[in-house]
């Protein structure tokens, strides 16, 4: 418990800081979101009146005063460009985002996991070298071109890939909601039906944004493998005459997992601010894409609302993995 009390209470600065960052730097992008909203044609007055009902024509000072407290009564603002609440938005989207990131990180986990494995245990070996390979193409490699190859040949070319268009395809019902996950609704529902074709629609972004992930991922656990690797406790093991999955998987994986628990919480904050491209890319009806609409539409609530929601998520991983890591390692509670 002391624990959480004293990463909750590090966390509240960077918070605030966050909140404070991205009001101001919502607030010096170019255009006016009152002109935007009422039109190019439309009179001064009107364009007045839009902007004093947006609170735009307050001091700076007194909107980041008034933002604060909104956020205090869980008011995250108004989206103009929609007609609804920031918070009834997201509510209706965010499932989509969380669920494209939980399989985008488990697929970065079972892909990365074993490559980094394989790759230290078999040092500047032929499998070493395509696996530093691919962890150098995958942290490099541009999501939205990526996204737009996949499109291209899977879809347009080869026809394996269903139509980006949604999370399920046209014709067939949406799962009963329970949690908001399509793949977690449909199987306690048993709608089998809905549960291939909300797979079948979210695998192909899922692979794509879990591509830099997969790289970090097997990269960093390489690294940690071959430290432990080199620690007297393993080359003692290996010289008991242990068997090589024994030595590697109760020895040195379980050594390194503090490690891997780290980059792969880290990486899940990542996969839910990097689906903004990758929602864009593929049409995926989640709070990434709605908040390239946002932009567009200079409309600051929900820029500012993704922001803070992306900070949370940051920060709740990192509670997350400092517990994990704890009860890995009970030295580092009393860190």
């Amino acid at each position: 418990m002391n624990l959480v009390l004293r990463r909750v209470a590090a966390m509240l600065p960077a918070l605030i800081g966050v909140v404070v960052c991205i009001f101001v730097l919502t607030r010096v992008l170019p255009g006016d979101p009152a002109r935007t909203l009422a039109g190019d044609q439309a009179d001064p007055s009107v364009v007045a009146k839009i902007r004093t009902d947006m609170g735009l024509d307050q001091p700076l000072h007194l909107q980041l005063v008034r933002y604060f407290t909104d956020l205090l009564h869980g008011n995250l603002g108004f989206a103009w460009h929609t007609g609804h609440s920031v918070a009834s938005d997201f509510a209706s989207r965010l499932p989509a985002t969380v669920e494209l990131a939980l399989v985008a990180l488990l697929i970065a986990l079972l892909a990365g996991i074993p490559l980094g494995v394989i790759s230290a245990t078999r040092r500047d070996r032929p499998v070493d070298h395509a696996g530093r390979v691919f962890s150098l193409l995958g942290a490099s490699m541009p999501l939205f071109w990526l996204g737009l190859m996949v499109i291209v040949v899977f879809y347009n070319k080869l026809g394996w890939a269903p139509a980006p268009l949604g999370r399920v395809a046209e014709g067939i019902n949406p799962p009963t909601g329970i949690t908001g996950l399509y793949l977690v609704d449909s199987l306690l529902t048993g709608d089998f039906v809905a549960f291939r074709s909300a797979l079948s629609h979210i695998i192909w972004p899922a692979l794509c944004l879990a591509t830099g992930s997969t790289a970090i991922i097997a990269r960093m656990t390489r690294s940690a493998m071959l430290e432990v690797i080199g620690q007297d406790y393993v080359r003692t093991a290996v010289s008991k005459g242990l068997k090589p999955s024994v030595v590697t998987l109760k020895h040195a994986l379980r050594n390194a997992a503090p490690v891997i628990v780290t980059i792969s919480g880290l990486q899940f904050g990542q996969l839910m601010g990097g689906a903004v491209i990758t929602e864009t890319v593929f049409t995926w009806p989640g709070i990434g894409s709605y908040v390239v609409q946002s932009v567009l539409a200079t409309d600051y609530a929900p820029v500012q609302a993704f922001t803070l929601v992306a900070a949370v998520v940051y920060l709740a991983a990192n509670l997350v993995v400092d517990l994990v890591n704890a009860r890995l390692d009970p030295r580092i509670a009393d860190a």
